[in-house]
């Protein structure tokens, strides 16, 4: 029986869709590579600090990565270590009020940090035990300074503060 040229070709698209589709990996192969490399090019050494939505740090031209290590956090009311409040209050008080119910606190949990690491060797006694004060543009000087004091008292003495980092396009302009 002759075919009629549809048929035909009916035919022929028939037996060339039943084929399988073959997986071209060379592509999937170029695809991977190119992604690898972007991910290993961007990736950045940026470390992100916890903070609150309320927070704004000061800005420096300060270009020292933070490095990980205990986070003091000073809020409009209260003090956080390592994400735990220790105390709550308000700075507005009278100095005498706060102050030492705050700096007992801040001795025992960083006494209680430092039980839970390794003893300092020599050179890092000089130096002591790292520690990073999160704390808003906003909170006073002497704030920071007790606090820094109360630090020191313990063997947490390597202070940094946390700054954002003002961009470039920002130093130029008066």
């Amino acid at each position: 029986m002759k075919q009629s040229f549809r048929a035909k070709r009916m035919l022929k698209q028939h037996k060339r869709l039943a084929q399988s589709s073959k997986l071209n990996l060379v592509a999937l192969m170029d695809i991977f590579t190119i992604l690898v490399f972007f991910l290993m090019v961007n990736q950045s050494d940026v470390v992100v600090l916890p903070s609150n939505k309320d927070m704004r740090l000061p800005q420096s031209v300060s270009e020292q990565l933070p490095r990980e290590q205990v986070l003091l956090t000073v809020t409009a009311n209260g003090v956080l270590i390592q994400g735990k409040a220790i105390w709550r209050g308000d700075w507005q008080q009278a100095p005498a009020l706060w102050q030492e119910e705050l700096s007992e606190a801040v001795q025992q949990e960083l006494n209680y940090l430092a039980g839970r690491t390794a003893a300092l060797t020599e050179e890092q006694q000089a130096l002591g035990r790292p520690l990073t004060i999160l704390a808003d543009a906003s909170t006073p000087y002497a704030v920071l300074r007790r606090l820094m004091a109360m630090c020191a008292g313990t063997e947490y003495r390597d202070i940094s503060l946390a700054v954002e980092q003002r961009s470039k396009v920002l130093e130029a302009t008066p």
